[in-house]
């Protein structure tokens, strides 16, 4: 008799013993996918629903452990399935049945469409950062006009980027006045245009909170919006988007545009991973009620925005829990304060930090990552999705 442990942090060893002994690949996933383990914390709870969620969790053989009002349920996907049937389970049991169905995670999307073209996500897309600022928190001033903002395009699509993020208002902490509309439009939309006649094989994004500078920049050849408030500061966004056909990154933030960088709003009473969740839920439902199809919107945790280190730490491991989502994650952790360390890395020492912060992201299902060091990215996520290839 031999015993082989098998690593489960990943499906691809379970996947792999089955089509050894003879399974089909769709076979195989399938099974695998049932037998990942998966857990949810579960809250505000009665004693009616605890007392009925033990008893019939374990006949489930599904791991709880309960509190006053609250219990972590834990399993394989498969029985925790068994248990989002409402019509199968305990009448206690019921409302518990449908919010755990809601929450286990679809199947992962492999495309993100936008104005131009469908992306597909099967690898890594990195996303290369161009900042057209003077006060950049790592890299202000460095492109003052159309033809530095070229030269350094190019130099980002070399290296690998596939999507091309301008921006023309930095969130760097310590801002006291935000950059007009006016001002905004002058600096973005000649890049894009330039940019999208001389490189019209990238896709463009323009990062930006305005629906002014949204829609001047989808004119002028921009296929993305990037937002990094969500959808919140400009009750105009989501209708551009729609209208354009757009693909729309839909970060987490709290605050308005001076603040969303600071730890002004970094409370979270309900734990962070809640409450980053439930407020990108809000931001989908606000997309989609003004016709921005689903297939059209990627979420972004917000790494650096409105969260303190240790919160960013734990996004940054707990990723896997916004698949639940049912949209392609997003994450930008490039050169963040967050990766200085103990060390205390200077913004432009981090880029190494910054690849392996992008690894661990897509070992945990991001498959969007915004950066300013491509080529640094590019050669660690190679590496992560070559060993979780199945």
């Amino acid at each position: 008799m031999i015993v082989t442990p098998l690593a489960v942090h990943s499906p691809r060893a379970i996947q792999d013993a089955l089509r050894v002994h003879g399974w089909d690949a769709g076979r195989a996933a399938d099974a695998a996918g049932g037998i990942q383990p998966a857990a949810f914390l579960l809250s505000g709870l009665d004693s009616t629903v605890l007392e009925s969620l033990v008893r019939f969790g374990g006949q489930l053989g599904l791991d709880v452990v309960t509190g006053e009002d609250w219990a972590v349920l834990a399993g394989s996907y498969a029985r925790l399935s068994a248990l989002a049937r409402p019509w199968t389970v305990p009448e206690p049991l019921q409302a518990l049945a449908v919010g755990i169905g809601m929450a286990l995670p679809p199947d992962p999307m492999l495309q993100w469409r936008t104005a131009r073209a469908p992306l597909q996500l099967e690898r890594p897309v990195l996303m290369g950062i161009l900042n057209i600022t003077p006060d950049s928190f790592s890299d202000g001033g460095r492109i003052s006009d159309a033809a530095s903002a070229l030269e350094h395009a190019r130099t980002l699509v070399a290296d690998g980027a596939v999507v091309l993020d301008v921006g023309g208002e930095s969130t760097r902490p310590g801002r006291t006045e935000p950059v007009t509309a006016a001002e905004e439009l002058r600096r973005v939309v000649p890049v894009i245009e330039l940019l999208a006649r001389e490189l019209p094989e990238v896709l463009l994004s323009v990062d930006t909170v305005k629906a002014q500078v949204a829609r001047a920049a989808l004119d002028a050849g921009a296929a993305i919006v990037n937002d990094v408030s969500g959808f919140r500061l400009d009750p105009e966004m989501p209708a551009v988007v729609a209208a354009a056909g757009a693909g729309a990154v839909l970060m987490h933030s709290r605050g308005d545009i001076l603040e969303i960088a600071s730890y002004a709003h970094a409370t979270y009473p309900s734990g962070v991973v809640t409450e980053v969740l439930g407020e990108l839920r809000t931001s989908i439902a606000r997309a989609t009620e003004a016709g921005v199809p689903a297939a059209n919107i990627v979420v972004d945790p917000g790494l650096g925005f409105s969260k303190t280190i240790p919160q960013n730490m734990l996004l940054l491991d707990q990723l896997a829990a916004f698949h639940t989502l049912g949209r392609p994650v997003l994450v930008g952790p490039s050169r963040k304060r967050f990766l200085a360390g103990e060390s205390n890395l200077a913004p432009d020492a981090r880029d190494g930090v910054t690849a392996t912060a992008c690894a661990l992201a897509w070992s945990r299902g991001a498959r969007l990552f915004r950066v300013h060091d491509v080529a640094a990215a590019r050669s660690a996520l190679d590496l992560a999705a070559a060993v979780g290839a199945a």
